[in-house]
């Protein structure tokens, strides 16, 4: 490949990767809407969802946010009445986050979202596909 062909923005994995992120932010944007949240709280959710009752340190570590970021994000959420927050007893200085009945009652809701994103998933990788091949096609031309 010719060294200019190397920098056209078809050619850029970053590009690539960008594009596809905004393109599922807007879809889980839309999916997301119904139920009150964003995506980011989409995903301290499904650390709820999937055990109550954990600290702040431990929801940041894995969904790898600072608590800088965290911390307010989790203050709008007690507002929504999504969680409510704890300090613990065994240990003053940790924050537990719990679920609320509203936030429980989420889940049943949020259930449908991944099988709406793997549908969507599978329609553009089928779209890109179609693309390559007329891009190939056209070359060949």
């Amino acid at each position: 490949m010719q060294s200019d062909e190397l920098l056209k923005l078809d050619h850029q994995l970053c590009f690539a990767i960008y594009s596809a992120n905004l393109a599922f932010n807007q879809v889980y944007r839309k999916l997301l809407k119904p139920l009150g949240l964003t995506y980011p709280q989409y995903l301290v959710m499904l650390v709820l969802w999937e055990k109550d009752a954990v600290t702040v340190s431990k929801i940041g570590d894995l969904l790898k946010l600072e608590s800088s970021t965290l911390t307010p994000m989790l203050k709008r959420m007690e507002a929504s009445d999504f969680i409510y927050r704890q300090r613990s007893s065994a240990d003053e200085r940790q924050v537990l986050i719990h679920l609320t009945q509203h936030g429980e009652e989420l889940k049943q809701q949020a259930q449908k979202i991944p099988q709406a994103m793997q549908n969507y998933a599978d329609l553009k990788y089928q779209l890109m596909q179609l693309s390559k091949q007329l891009q190939e096609k056209i070359v060949d031309s």
